[in-house]
């Protein structure tokens, strides 16, 4: 291997980790606005009898972001609609480096509906997500109870750029995208959402919503778009297992409970 080729590769190795976000003026924002938040945290940690200063509340615009988010996706009669939609939104920062949104993938009829977390490099660069090695391992988990994605299962994330560096999205970042999600299962429509790691997890069913208490259980799940609450249950994230290989055994039993709820509630999978 010339000196050529290793350089293109080392490159292209350090825009997949996201190294070009690091020097990015969102970066250098965001880690002036930590900076700063740090400070304001510090100025509250006053000695007795005098004022602690408030911490920041949320800012204007990112109420403005929010709330643009929720008119656009309360706009959208279907599917075609709200992927044009969010396809136009740029008021989520992680769009401005993401190489694409990352809407779903599936079959849109069926009657169950899997969100994950976030897009990573593999889902960015294709544009489909879960296609990467967690992808392909969630798939082979999937298709043990035979759910398939071509078939009788519907894909989408809580997030639909990819953060960098593969980093969690931020609370802010997951409000943003929050209204399309909802929109989404609205017009999906699903018997049973699988939610898939806990960032998907705590993002729809609330903070306290751990995912190691969910995934035992059925939960009813809601928004200002259903006529009626969806049964909802969770799934460890394909990463998580990838890295925890010992929690497959607990997966297992999981999916057990998964397809016998399918089988006395889904006719026709």
């Amino acid at each position: 291997m010339n000196n050529s080729v290793k350089k293109i590769n080392q490159l292209k190795w350090l825009q997949a980790i996201g190294i070009d976000y690091f020097f990015s003026k969102s970066s250098i924002e965001q880690k002036v606005m930590i900076n700063s938040k740090v400070n304001k945290k510090k100025s509250t940690i006053s000695p007795i009898g005098t004022v602690a200063t408030k911490a920041p509340s949320i800012t204007n615009t990112e109420k403005s972001a929010k709330s643009l988010a929720r008119s656009i996706a309360s706009s959208a009669s279907n599917l075609e609609e709200l992927k044009k939609l969010l396809m136009d939104f740029d008021d989520c920062s992680l769009k401005k480096l993401a190489n694409n949104t990352v809407f779903a993938d599936g079959n849109p009829h069926s009657s169950i509906m899997l969100i994950g977390e976030a897009p990573g490099s593999s889902e960015d660069l294709e544009g489909i997500p879960f296609c990467g090695e967690s992808g392909k391992l969630l798939d082979n988990v999937l298709s043990s109870i035979n759910i398939s994605r071509k078939h009788n299962a519907y894909i989408t994330n809580t997030v639909f750029w990819r953060p960098p560096a593969n980093r969690q999205p931020t609370e802010e970042e997951i409000d943003i995208c929050k209204p399309f999600v909802e929109k989404h299962i609205a017009l999906i429509n699903p018997k049973l959402i699988i939610l898939i790691g806990n960032v998907a997890t705590t993002s729809l069913l609330g903070k306290n919503a751990g995912i190691s208490k969910i995934r035992q259980e059925y939960y009813l799940y809601s928004n200002e778009y259903l006529s009626q609450p969806i049964q909802t249950t969770a799934l460890f994230h394909p990463a998580y297992l990838l890295r925890q290989p010992m929690q497959k055994k607990t997966t297992w039993y999981d999916l057990i409970k998964i397809q016998e709820f399918i089988d006395a509630n889904i006719t026709g999978l």
